[in-house]
């Protein structure tokens, strides 16, 4: 994915079929989908792709074991379908997960069983694998630092996991390759209208160079998540707010904390949701919560109540109860939910999609959630294809293997992740040993990552290759910390920075990885 090219394009005299403003993961979903039907596409992400919501999830590829209870049938089938397609397209970045729900009531486990199974029901042929009941002495062999006081059994059942902004990455490569034009750091800044005040296209700033973009595009797009409301203001003057922000607290801890490899599920906190702990990438998360915040913004902030809770509530089902000072990242991220009802319980909000045409033409899409990205944007472009008065295609998303795609690999070897580009990698470090020198004698990272994420991921900061790219600040912001001077030499000798870059980015850098460390 070169930007410099795709910068070039936007110069031309260019109408194109789709513009989509928002490059996480419906913005991308959607330009796979319209790529991939023969559209001209463009997408526009004002910063990098999934820096928001979409790289901040519970990493977890799910039907919703949460929204059965509540009964909200069509979303659990539609999302348990989602599951099994992502998990069809994309292996080397999902995989089945055991997860195991403790019970301390003797009722918890036919309850629970029974929920369970009608859950397997609706997934059908994909589903990922059996649950059942399990006794104490299973329980504890498959979590033997659960807390055993009054333990009388579990649950287990499976679920899918993934890791969300290298699945961003790869839809912006999958995306490219199909013909759409996929751009970071290009900010819509205005829309665009005829005389009848019907869209027909976007203004854009690129924010590395100061320029302005004048678009033309037959249907535009309004995928920015939690900021749908400020695109939408561009069009026409609001009366009520179309989104809820909510947000969602993860901590990690070392995988100490969760020995086994199971996950385990808290079905029911004090206030009624849901508590994971998951292992992912040698670490273990803990999340998360849902509290509605007023504004949106880029980097949310955990509040000490959520970061408390979480451990609170951990350490009620873990031997060793997590302390402040055994979390090694803290992050937050907002949810998109629509805002259909004045429910003020974030709970009870629904997490299905809608999407809205304005009167101009406008197409905003509001909720969602990762697993069901595919089909979203489906919807999203066949009323694209409509709003546009473009030639209708069918979508043919369902089954296309992603970038990255390979069937074969070793879980083990940390760069598993890029799939198919793995042997590329390699290929760089057979050609300059250097580069597979460590970042961090703590961890596996190696300089041709660096490389690698800029000349074919469009990694522009260094906060893109640190946090998205490999996933190190949300695993150990202090090891981020001591890879970032390495990291960003490498970047600027790629990119043709020079010192002053380098000394503006660490001292950035620094600025935000410290919100990820609980002091």
């Amino acid at each position: 994915m070169n930007r410099e090219v795709i910068i070039r394009s936007l110069q031309e005299e260019k109408t194109w079929d789709v513009v989509i403003i928002g490059g996480g993961a419906t913005g991308l979903g959607s330009a796979v989908d319209s790529a991939t039907r023969g559209y001209s596409t463009l997408l526009l992400e004002q910063a990098d792709f999934a820096k928001g919501t979409s790289s901040r999830s519970t990493k977890l590829v799910h039907g919703g074991v949460r929204y059965l209870a509540q009964g909200d049938i069509s979303l659990v089938l539609e999302a348990l379908h989602e599951r099994g397609l992502l998990r069809q397209n994309a292996p080397h970045l999902v995989r089945n997960q055991a997860f195991i729900i403790p019970n301390y009531e003797w009722w918890d486990g036919p309850f629970y069983v029974i929920g369970m199974k009608v859950y397997d029901m609706m997934a059908g042929k994909l589903g990922l694998g059996p649950s059942e009941g399990i006794s104490r002495e299973e329980t504890i062999a498959a979590i033997p630092n659960i807390k055993t006081d009054e333990l009388r059994g579990g649950v287990i059942y499976y679920d899918g996991q993934f890791d969300d902004s290298r699945l961003a990455i790869s839809l912006a490569q999958t995306a490219y390759k199909n013909g759409a034009a996929v751009m970071n750091y290009m900010k819509v800044t205005g829309l665009r209208k005829n005389d009848q005040g019907l869209i027909k296209g976007v203004t854009a700033i690129d924010e590395e160079t100061g320029r302005e973009y004048k678009i033309k595009a037959k249907c535009v797009v309004n995928a920015t998540g939690v900021f749908v409301d400020d695109i939408l203001s561009m069009d026409e003057k609001q009366l009520r707010k179309t989104t809820k922000p909510s947000q969602g607290v993860h901590l990690v801890l070392d995988r100490d904390f969760l020995q086994g490899d199971s996950a385990i599920m808290i079905p029911k906190t004090d206030d009624g949701r849901v508590l994971f702990a998951v292992p992912w990438h040698g670490k273990v998360i803990l999340g998360t919560t849902d509290v509605l915040v007023d504004h949106p913004m880029l980097e949310p902030v955990a509040t000490e109540d959520e970061i408390e809770f979480i451990l609170k509530t951990a350490g009620r089902y873990l031997t060793r109860a997590p302390k402040r000072s055994d979390v090694l990242s803290v992050f937050a991220g907002l949810r998109p939910l629509s805002n259909e009802d004045d429910d003020a319980e974030t709970k009870g909000i629904s997490r299905n999609h809608k999407i809205i045409v304005s009167l101009s033409g406008l197409i905003t899409v509001t909720g969602g959630k990762w697993t069901t990205y595919r089909k979203m944007s489906q919807d999203i472009i066949d009323k694209a294809s409509l709003v546009g008065g473009l030639e209708e295609r069918e979508c043919i998303t369902a089954n296309m293997p992603l970038h990255g795609y390979v069937k074969n690999f070793d879980r083990k070897d940390h760069l598993h992740v890029y799939g198919g580009d793995r042997l590329a990698i390699n290929q760089l470090v057979e050609s300059d040993k250097s580069l597979g020198e460590k970042l961090d004698p703590e961890y596996k990272y190696i300089r041709a990552e660096v490389v690698w994420a800029v000349r074919e991921e469009m990694a522009r900061k260094l906060e893109d290759f640190l946090a998205r790219r490999i996933r190190i600040l949300f695993l150990d912001a202090r090891a981020s910390l001591r890879m970032a001077p390495a990291v960003a030499e490498i970047m600027a000798a790629e990119l043709g920075k020079d010192e002053n870059w380098v000394r503006t980015e660490l001292a950035e850098y620094e600025a935000l990885a410290r919100h990820y460390i609980l002091t």
